[in-house]
């Protein structure tokens, strides 16, 4: 069994290992050119880090905070960690963190293969597929306050720590 937790990280404590995870995921694997990764944003995000049980980086993501609306970002985990649920372990606790924060609605640019996972949280898809970084995306959002949300129940299981 696969052990890792996922918890809120630091930009500035944290930041090269999450930078890490995202250079191996969009940089190098998906052809994301770098100056479209690194848009200049982190500082002022929220940034979650997967670990394993060594505390190595396996997986990120953010929510940029923007007044009552939340943007999910950069959610990438390293290609020997996926299917083992570390994906959906970050997104629950980004929910939770958004709950959290008072935040009415959350929204995501999703490449279009992954449209049925954020599903699974609830998001819907709110607009045309469009092309971002060359690949296929469309945007999806999630209204919290149209219905509870309990992000440790809701979309897929197999996380095996959401410790904070």
């Amino acid at each position: 069994m696969d052990i890792y937790t996922v918890h809120i990280a630091d930009w500035e404590d944290d930041g090269r290992a999450l930078r890490e995870v995202r250079e191996m995921v969009f940089v190098r694997e998906q052809g994301v050119p770098a100056e479209l990764e690194w848009d200049g944003l982190d500082p002022g995000c929220v940034h979650l880090i997967a670990m394993d049980a060594a505390r190595n980086a396996i997986g990120t993501a953010r929510l940029l905070l923007q007044d009552a609306q939340g943007a999910v970002g950069r959610m990438a985990v390293l290609k020997e960690w996926r299917g083992k649920g570390v994906g959906s372990a970050l997104m629950r606790r980004l929910l939770e963190e958004a709950i959290k924060r008072q935040i009415q609605q959350v929204v995501l640019n999703a490449q279009a293969y992954a449209v049925s996972f954020y599903a699974k949280f609830g998001f819907r898809v709110v607009g045309k597929q469009f092309i971002e970084a060359g690949i296929p995306h469309v945007r999806m959002a999630l209204r919290l306050t149209d219905r509870p949300v309990d992000p440790f129940n809701n979309g897929a299981s197999g996380g095996n720590s959401n410790a904070p």
